[in-house]
């Protein structure tokens, strides 16, 4: 057996997803003539495929700023960090797979791109405007950030963000290094077929096109809908009355995504009839005229009168052949007077109404809507500025998802998405989920939030979700007392109404804490790492919490958060859990030593995964258990 297994660094298994590292072997496997005999990148090399004909770099189109390849490194470098489930603030945690994480977003999405990778339908995002007043994280939050990990790590004041300042020299390029890091990890979580919706107004929209340009295609550019976000004139600005924001949208891949559709309304059917008594049912007149000039659709139509229809300026909408066949079939009718043709659309070929780029009216909310919303949960308090409307989050999860798809938010702020996701899967008995990032920031004292209680705006997510529940509920007992005195029929109405909440935390191993010395080989400083676990890590055996170094090892392995363990009871020397989230499954094993009985039954039991503590294993029994279980076998 060859030694590499114990040349590996046990670092890589603390951390989350290394997407560098992914995207190397991706290339190498693609492109092996690039790298060295050693397995390096040979850039040279590289520089050859990508610009062969030396292209002088300012005779290229590319936007750039000052931090964007150390924003784009950081966006794919792993992070330390883990995930603590807090039951006390959860609601209804078995009857739901809905997340609600506090913790800075970066390093969540980090967390979350193994286990939700290709997994997430519709992105929805509301990040900060660079408006000079608002925030923009800087990405230092690792496990040398000690005002992070003691303030945001989970205290109950939360962490203090300082504001994006125009007096700044790289104003705009701090927000784009901010954006830049997030939307590239993101884009890792979306499926194939996925969406993103990013709100913005119009200090950063330009910017953020460009970006998305960089970071989704070009090519994958779906929209910027115009959301008219006030109905009220303003006439203490200078020169216009602002009433209208973005919705930029942009696809994973713009060939896989499906069409977007409203609901038809009676509204939208009001202008089809059936005055010819067509068997097709209602129709209106379509437009026959091609909207580009083409010769070859520049012919005359004979009606059966005899009469010559002219074509238009354009031409037809059809070539020849399509038009006699549309008159056969009946879509193509003459006029009374002959004078002209008409074309049929059916209603019943409408599967829904193609919405508008335009996006104003009560179905899409406003912000005072939005704040009038707050202020219902809330006993008439306003604790959140310019929240998102929820009926502006459903009209795009109606178009852009279907019943059973994950949504993911990662700037939640006052929770309007989890608020929508739930408010539209009781209207229409979905089974969406929703997935809210907030960083746990800190409320100003002077505010109207923090007087009723709130520390941080991510207590404000988390209790306005909870209030929505708790809402839904009262209702359902209203219409029908008894509706909850069964456990079965309880277990019905509550399905999907709840969620767990989990906070961003230091790692449970204090391997991460580890510098290596820069004086000694790479070897050198394995095996001082290895002695350094040993050393360090027996704490873990009697001052470990069991539920959350489970977390950590299972989502650093791709488990998504709502798995489930389940006691083993074969096992009679160890404590051996089977932890599974649907899709994947492992037996899993915190002891601090693996009995002999234990190692001797996985040699001939090899078909289901096993996960260990490092330090539970001497050399031989790593050996057995390795030689044996193969890949299936891990020692973390």
């Amino acid at each position: 057996m060859s030694n590499q297994e114990y040349i590996n660094n046990p670092l890589e298994n603390v951390q989350s997803h290394d997407w560098n590292k992914e995207r190397l072997e991706q290339l190498k496997k693609l492109m092996p003539d690039l790298f060295t005999t050693d397995g390096t990148l040979n850039i040279d090399e590289l520089k050859k495929v990508v610009d062969p004909d030396g292209v002088n770099e300012t005779e290229r189109y590319e936007f750039r700023w000052f931090g964007k390849s150390n924003a784009k490194r950081k966006a794919f470098t792993p992070t330390d960090a883990t995930l603590i489930y807090d039951e006390a603030k959860s609601v209804n945690p078995s009857e739901s797979e809905n997340l609600i994480i506090e913790g800075e977003n970066l390093a969540v999405l980090k967390l979350l791109s193994q286990s939700y990778r290709e997994q997430i339908k519709c992105i929805y995002i509301d990040p900060p405007y660079n408006t000079g007043k608002d925030f923009v994280y800087t990405d230092n939050f690792n496990q040398d950030r000690k005002e992070y990990w003691e303030d945001a790590g989970m205290t109950e004041n939360g962490v203090k963000i300082d504001s994006n300042i125009e007096t700044d020299g790289r104003f705009h390029s701090n927000w784009l290094n901010m954006m830049y890091s997030r939307l590239l990890i993101a884009r890792q979580l979306l499926r194939e077929d996925g969406v993103i919706f990013i709100s913005i107004d119009d200090n950063e929209v330009h910017h953020l096109r460009k970006l998305c340009d960089d970071v989704f295609g070009e090519e994958n550019f779906v929209a910027s809908i115009v959301w008219k976000h006030t109905q009220q004139s303003k006439n203490d600005e200078k020169h216009f009355s602002r009433q209208f924001n973005y919705n930029v949208v942009y696809a994973k891949a713009i060939d896989k995504l499906e069409d977007f559709y409203f609901e038809r309304t009676e509204d939208d059917n009001q202008n089809y009839s059936n005055p010819d008594n067509d068997p097709k049912g209602l129709w209106r007149n379509g437009d026959v005229r091609s909207p580009n000039y083409r010769k070859t659709l520049c012919f005359d139509i004979i009606t059966p009168n005899g009469n010559v229809i002219k074509a238009p300026e354009n031409g037809w909408r059809w070539s020849e052949d399509s038009v006699k066949e549309k008159i056969l079939t009946g879509e193509i009718i003459f006029k009374n007077d002959d004078s002209g043709i008409i074309r049929k659309i059916y209603l019943s070929d409408q599967i829904g109404r193609t919405p508008e780029n335009l996006w104003n009216g009560q179905r899409f909310g406003t912000t005072r809507q939005a704040t009038a919303t707050i202020k219902e949960l809330f006993d008439d308090k306003a604790i959140f500025d310019t929240p998102k409307p929820k009926e502006l989050i459903k009209s795009i999860l109606e178009i852009s998802c279907n019943k059973d798809d994950v949504i993911l938010d990662f700037f939640a702020g006052s929770g309007s998405s989890g608020h929508a996701v739930t408010e539209l899967n009781q209207e229409d008995g979905g089974n969406r989920k929703y997935i809210l990032v907030q960083l746990p920031e800190t409320i100003d004292v002077k505010s109207e939030a923090y007087k009723a209680g709130f520390k941080k705006i991510s207590d404000i997510t988390i209790e306005r979700n909870k209030r929505v529940i708790e809402k839904i509920i009262k209702e359902k007992k209203s219409e029908q007392p008894d509706l909850f005195d069964k456990k079965e029929d309880k277990k019905n109405q509550l399905n999907g109404l709840g969620f767990k909440v989990f906070k961003l935390a230091k790692s449970n191993f204090p391997r991460v804490e580890y510098a290596p010395d820069p004086e000694k080989s790479d070897e050198e400083n394995v095996e001082a790492l290895k002695k350094y676990i040993t050393d360090k890590e027996a704490q873990l055996i009697t001052a470990f919490n069991r539920d959350e170094l489970i977390t950590e090892i299972l989502i650093k392995n791709g488990f998504k958060l709502n798995y489930t363990t389940i006691l083993q009871e074969q096992f009679k020397k160890n404590e051996i859990f089977l932890a599974s989230d649907g899709e994947k499954e492992t037996l899993i094993c915190l002891d601090g030593l693996l009995s002999e009985e234990t190692v001797e039954y996985f040699k001939t039991h090899t078909d289901q995964k096993l996960i260990v503590l490092e330090r539970a294993l001497d050399t031989t029994k790593k050996w057995n258990l390795k030689h044996y279980m193969g890949e299936k076998f891990k020692a973390f």
